[in-house]
């Protein structure tokens, strides 16, 4: 199978294929309550991109919780595939309605 990585899409050289990321990323239904987490750790994904989104700097959550930085880009890769297939609706001011 062919590796198919948005960076090559757009002539961005990186090491990483988000094939080879999402293979960092483990749900095992006795782990963390079956929350998708970072292979070999019980760190939730949703933890990690909480805290990306909340503008703590990748280097501040891979010392916080001594993860690698392909850990936390696996974690990033993890929640463009989830976006691809979610249906989350938000509305026009940008807010989740109750």
């Amino acid at each position: 199978m062919t590796c198919v990585c948005p960076g090559e899409f757009w002539g961005i050289l990186h090491p990483w294929c988000r094939d080879e990321l999402l293979a960092w990323i483990s749900i095992d239904p006795n782990v963390c309550f079956g929350q998708a987490c970072i292979r070999g750790h019980r760190i939730w994904v949703s933890l990690v991109l909480d805290f990306l989104a909340s503008g703590m700097s990748v280097q501040n959550v891979m010392a916080e919780y001594g993860i690698e930085e392909a850990d936390v880009l696996a974690c990033i890769a993890y929640g463009a595939e989830m976006a691809r297939f979610a249906d989350l609706s938000v509305s026009p001011d940008g807010h989740r309605p109750s």
